[in-house]
């Protein structure tokens, strides 16, 4: 695999990656976001549930490490009505 870059098509991924969905999302699967930790183990790829051969988008350890640390903090409740 070349470097994994945003936008690139899950397909184009590692077939053997493990994706992974927060127990918080409902049964029916069409309401969650799936995170898999790349070879290396310095990026994360987040996709879709709800469109699983479609594109992903590819962040440091870091910036999700920074975004669940502020979830937990509260720091995006504001976004949720």
């Amino acid at each position: 695999m070349d470097k994994a870059r945003n936008g690139m098509l899950t397909g184009e991924l590692p077939s053997s990656l493990t994706w992974q969905k927060s127990s918080r999302s409902g049964p029916q699967g069409g309401n969650c976001v799936e995170l898999a930790a790349l070879p290396g183990g310095d990026e994360i790829a987040v996709r879709n549930s709800r469109d699983p051969e479609g594109p992903a988008l590819i962040y440091t350890v870091a910036e999700i490490r920074a975004l669940v640390e502020g979830a937990k903090d509260g720091e995006f409740d504001g976004l949720i009505a």
